[in-house]
Formats: C-alpha cells, sequence, structure tokens
C-alpha cells in the first residue's frame, strides 16, 4: 500500500513518525507525500493546545477530501486525548500513543478488510517503553534517540500527562547499542529525546539517570559522535550533574531548560516546581562548567490573572539569564487542565501583544549572543552542501553558512568555522585551516 503521513507536534511525535515509516517500508510498503492520492493517509497528531487540536482535525479532513475511498487513520496525542471526538471524524482507524507498531499491524487489517478499528487504551496503562527504531530516513548527519516517554508533573496548563501517562525509561544498556549502531550507520550527532528527559530512570527505583546514560553514551560512541540534550527540567541541573557533564567532551554545551515564566507567582499558579532563583542557579552553574554555552527556552505569556507587573518581572528575568534564543507562546486555553477553569483570562489580543513584546526581547538576546561568537573557532556539523555553500548547525546549536567552493566538504563531516559575521539568525564563516 502508498502511505502519505502527517506529522504534528514535537519532536518525540517526529522520532515515532521515522520509527512507523521505518516499519512500513520494511513490510514492504510505500511512501508517497501526504499531499499526494494515496492508499492510506497515517496523521500523528498533537494535543499540546487547543490550536493543535484544531490543525489535527483539519488534517483529518483534508486526507479524506484528497482520497475519498482512502483509508485515513489516526494516531497520537489528539487521539488518546478526544477518542470520542477522533471517532466522529472521517477516519477509519484511531490509535493512541501506544503501541505504535500494533499500529501498524491495526492499519494493514483495516486496509485490507475495510473495516474500521478503534483500539484507545487508558495513558496510565502504559507501563513499560515501547523501544523503537532510531536514526533517520533522510540519511541527515545527525540522529534522534528517543530515551523516555510519559509525564508526571502536571503543570496546570498542560495536558500532556494524561496524553503520554507515567514516565517509562529506555534501559541504558538498549540506549548505548542504538547510539553504537547509529554511530556505525555514519550518524555524527546524537539528539536525546523524550517527552521530560529529565526524569529518565525514575521508573526504575535506585536506577541509573540521565546523567549516568549521558557517561555510558559518551564512553561508547563519543570520539567520532557528539551528543546534545532535549529540554530539561531546571532542577536537573546541579553542581553534581554540571561537573559530571563537563566532563563530557562529546556533549554539546547547548541545554534549553524550560522556563513558561519569570515571575514567582505565575510560576506557582502554573504549579511548576521551581522558582525563579533556582532556575537561575541552574543557569549560572551552566556558565560556570561550560565556555559560553547556548542556553535556550519556551516562555507562556498571558497565563491566567498574569499582571503587568508580573509580565514586566519576566521581561527583567529574560534579560537576567540572557538566553541565546526563546520560543515564546501565548497562553493557550486548553479543555481538561486546571488552568482552563481559572479565573482572570486574559484577552486574546493582551495576549498577543505580550506574546510581540517578549519576541522583541528574544530577538534581542539571540542577536547579542551571535554577536558574541565573532571571531570564535566552532565546530560545524555539514548538514547540507550545494552551490559552494555549506550549512550546519555548531555545537551551541547555531546555523552557520560556510561559502566556499573550494572547501570541499561532505555532509556528517564535524569542520572548524572562523566565525567572521552574523546575517540575520545564522553566522557565516570560513575554514579554519590547520585545526
Amino acid at each position: 500500500m502508498n502511505v502519505g503521513i502527517y506529522t504534528l507536534g514535537c519532536k518525540v511525535n517526529q522520532y515515532e513518525t521515522q520509527a512507523m515509516e521505518t516499519a512500513l517500508l520494511a513490510r514492504g510498503h510505500t511512501l508517497v507525500p501526504f499531499e499526494s492520492i494515496a492508499d492510506v493517509y497515517l496523521i500523528n497528531t498533537c494535543s499540546v493546545t487547543a490550536v493543535s487540536d484544531k490543525k489535527s482535525r483539519q488534517i483529518i479532513r483534508k486526507a479524506r477530501r484528497q482520497n475519498p475511498n482512502g483509508i485515513v487513520a489516526v494516531c497520537g496525542c489528539f487521539s488518546q486525548t478526544h477518542p470520542e471526538e477522533a471517532k466522529q471524524l472521517p477516519v477509519d482507524l484511531v490509535f493512541g500513543t501506544g503501541n505504535r507498531m500494533e499500529c501498524i499491524d491495526a492499519l494493514e487489517q483495516v486496509y485490507h478488510s475495510r473495516m474500521p478499528v478503534y483500539q484507545i487504551d487508558s495513558a496510565f496503562s502504559h507501563n513499560t517503553f515501547e523501544a523503537l527504531p532510531a536514526g533517520s530516513l533522510e540519511g541527515r548527519a545527525r540522529a534522534m534517540l528517543k530515551i523516555e516517554d510519559g509525564c508526571v508533573n502536571f503543570c496546570s496548563y498542560c495536558i500532556i500527562p494524561y496524553a503520554r501517562g507515567p514516565v517509562r525509561s529506555l534501559p541504558l544498556e538498549a540506549a548505548v547499542a542504538e547510539a553504537k549502531k547509529l554511530q556505525a550507520e555514519g550518524f555524527r550527532e546524537l539528539v536525546l529525546t523524550g517527552i521530560e528527559i529529565s526524569s529518565y530512570g525514575a521508573d526504575d527505583p535506585g536506577g541509573k539517570t540521565l546523567i549516568d546514560l549521558l557517561e555510558a553514551l559518551a564512553d561508547a560512541v563519543g570520539s567520532t559522535m557528539r551528543l546534545r540534550l532535549g529540554s530539561l527540567e531546571p532542577r536537573t541541573v546541579t553542581e553534581a550533574f554540571c561537573r559530571r557533564a563537563a566532563a563530557l567532551s562529546c556533549l554539546c554545551p547547548h541545554f534549553h531548560l524550560s522556563l513558561q515564566s519569570g515571575c514567582d507567582a505565575t510560576l506557582a499558579r502554573m504549579k511548576r516546581k521551581y522558582d525563579t532563583r533556582r532556575y537561575l542557579e541552574s543557569v549560572s552553574l551552566l556558565r560556570q562548567f561550560f565556555t559560553d554555552p547556548a542556553i535556550t527556552t519556551d516562555l507562556i505569556v498571558g497565563f491566567p490573572q498574569e499582571t503587568e507587573e508580573e509580565f514586566s518581572q519576566t521581561l527583567d528575568f529574560l534579560r537576567t539569564c540572557a538566553f541565546s534564543a526563546i520560543h515564546v507562546f501565548p497562553y493557550s486555553r486548553r479543555p481538561g487542565t486546571p488552568a482552563a477553569q481559572m479565573d482572570g483570562q486574559i484577552p486574546q489580543a493582551e495576549k498577543e501583544r505580550r506574546a510581540k513584546t517578549a519576541g522583541q526581547t528574544a530577538a534581542e538576546l539571540q542577536q547579542a549572543y551571535l554577536q558574541a561568537q565573532q571571531g570564535k573557532i566552532l565546530s560545524v556539523l555539514v548538514e547540507r552542501t550545494e552551490e559552494g555553500v555549506s550549512q550546519g548547525h555548531s555545537e551551541n546549536y547555531l546555523e552557520v553558512l560556510l561559502r566556499d567552493p573550494d572547501a570541499a566538504c561532505r555532509r556528517g563531516e564535524i569542520i572548524p568555522v572562523r566565525i567572521t559575521e552574523v546575517s540575520g539568525p545564522h553566522l557565516e564563516g570560513v575554514l579554519q585551516k590547520g585545526l
């Protein structure tokens, strides 16, 4: 069967889609562009916000319009949290966030029988980690490895614990084996991803933690593969964590620390597990143990009851932390979460105004960090080369362009580049010879 796949949402969804694509190819099926007339459409949905739900519904209806006689299948967080609504849409298969390989089995069953299948269980019944094949179908230089699933933080604005269930971790030995396989396939960077990777090992009392996993991976593949962390909960960053992490030469000095607000009162309403003092401690530790690390974050503005003063505190805190990049989101009221029921909901126009203002601050901080890179030599993983221009990302996750037709850079190489200028959101440089 010809299968067109559409993925919404986070890197974990992207990873799981990639694994399903690998399984479909291994079973003799063909992947086609989602916009084509396919036998089967598989939509891996997102439900992190109400807007995500809307996009999921729109893509499902689009697939049905493209081929009224095709099979439309849906899996992921939207169908997990809204199973009855998903069933009312023009779909033939409804699956959740559970076993992805069983989803492929069910997809084949529906294709041959033309009988719909609705298979949704409780996310809280997901008690084991589903190991999925890692890598990249597109032959990229960078690969992802999902090391964890689930979250039990229950922030007041977030539906994900209800979509993903409890924490489950990929066993350390299995993670090392996957990393070695990816290294043998030629990948030069491994991105560790998950729903909440800071909780790695929490499902195994007395077991390994995230830093233990990092050390094991570095010992196994660190000489030719660099390691990059996904989003971290700030409390993960302790002095002991930083001391051990800084000893790993292959670990990229790029840390995404989820913030959401720079105001303690707002953080308390969000049910976050830290305050600004603890967050700033994490930022300071990273700068103490790593040279010029890139520290990035996420920010929600216009959370219920957020006053102008609280918003101003957040802007000041962003500047104090001097982030290299910030993803700014206006608060999206998410049905089924405590925050959706709070008094003091902020009007949409005001949320958008605050998002624009915070975005301006984010742009200023990003430019300051980029400007500070001029004259430095960064290690750039080449991801694309065409017409004499090579593009890739540095160890601190900055996009770098190298305009040198004589450099003969190859995809997958890690090359030293001396930064010569800032060009918008990326850097440009020249090959630093002799290194």
